[in-house]
This record gives C-alpha cells, sequence and structure tokens, in this order.
C-alpha cells in the first residue's frame, strides 16, 4: 500500500491514513498500527521510559494474576469498527486470529506525549463500550496511575496513586490482588 503524502492526517502528533481493513491487515508487522474507521492509526515507539514502565507492569501482572493471559500491544477489536493495541492487555485465554476479539479483563496504556489525548479520550470511551473490566493508566509526567473499573458501561476510579500516595493495591477480580508501587513501575 502506497502511504503517501498527501494521504495522511497527522492530529496529536499521531499519522492517520485512510484504508481498508483488509490494507491495514496486509501492512507490514510495524510497532503500533491501529484501525479506526477506516484509518491506520500509526504510533511512535515509546521511549526506554515508557517501555521500562510497561516492561515492569508486564512482570508484575503475570507474577501476581493467576489463571490469565498477559500481552504486550496485542491488537483488539472493539465496537464500531475499531481495532485498538493497548500497551498490555490481560485475557482468559490465548487469542486464536490476528487478535482479542473478547472483551480484556484489562487493558494498560502507558500514557505518551504523542498519544496523550487518544488514550486519554478515545479510547477511554473505546474501551468501557467494548466491555472491558479494567483501565490502566499509567502518567510518566504527572507520577501517577490510575486505575479504572467498568461499572454499567462507565468508568469509576478504583485506585489512583501518586506522589502523596506511591502505593497501594487493586483487585483484578478472582484472578488476584496486584501491589502497586510507583517508584517500582516508573524507577523512582
Amino acid at each position: 500500500m502506497d502511504v503517501s503524502v498527501a494521504a495522511v492526517e497527522e492530529t496529536d502528533g499521531l499519522r492517520r491514513v485512510s484504508m481498508s481493513y483488509e490494507e491495514w491487515l496486509a501492512l507490514p508487522q510495524q510497532p503500533k498500527v491501529e484501525w479506526v474507521d477506516g484509518e491506520a492509526v500509526f504510533h511512535v515507539t515509546g521511549s526506554p521510559d515508557h517501555q521500562d514502565a510497561a516492561a515492569n507492569l508486564l512482570i508484575l501482572l503475570r507474577q501476581s494474576l493467576t489463571g490469565v493471559k498477559v500481552y504486550p500491544e496485542v491488537a483488539v477489536r472493539l465496537p464500531r469498527n475499531r481495532i485498538r493495541i493497548p500497551d498490555l492487555l490481560v485475557t482468559e485465554r490465548r487469542p486464536e486470529g490476528h487478535h482479542v476479539t473478547e472483551p480484556p479483563i484489562l487493558v494498560v496504556e502507558v500514557l505518551s506525549p504523542s498519544t496523550r489525548n487518544e488514550d486519554l479520550f478515545r479510547k477511554s470511551l473505546e474501551y468501557v463500550a467494548g466491555g472491558v473490566g479494567q483501565y490502566w493508566i499509567v502518567d510518566r509526567r504527572l507520577h501517577s496511575i490510575d486505575v479504572l473499573g467498568n461499572e454499567d458501561g462507565e468508568w469509576s476510579v478504583l485506585l489512583h496513586l501518586d506522589e502523596e500516595t506511591p502505593a497501594g493495591e487493586v483487585s483484578v477480580g478472582t484472578h488476584g490482588v496486584v501491589p502497586l508501587d510507583l517508584a517500582t513501575i516508573l524507577g523512582g
């Protein structure tokens, strides 16, 4: 597929290119290319600090939860013609195809300057509408973590960590309790 400059729209540091779902599937493997309403949304690769936070959480989730699969950057199908790729997702079983089709138990987004608005606003609404159980937002700039729970199609705050409250724990259904510590996840 030719991704010409004329076909590219750039907003919030993200490149958006109109294409069909079939064209999106045929793209070579990229670090992160989501598909939203007939557009491929190209993300830049995360910084080392971004990747460290995601990796620290990946290890913590795999150590703390039982009976689940934890994946970095695996696509999830959401309502209204969307395929998103969260930094991490937790699901009860390994996906059979290219992406997860059942609502994940939880998704994690580590905010970056180029994706901050997309993650906080657009994805938040898409994840809750898609039945995602929990949405974890890691904000390196504000040095905070918010864990949101899906209650009847709306997010409620289950846990908020910041410099005043740097540690806590969150229950993930019957799969276990995850102890969270800002210094451990964000590297101090």
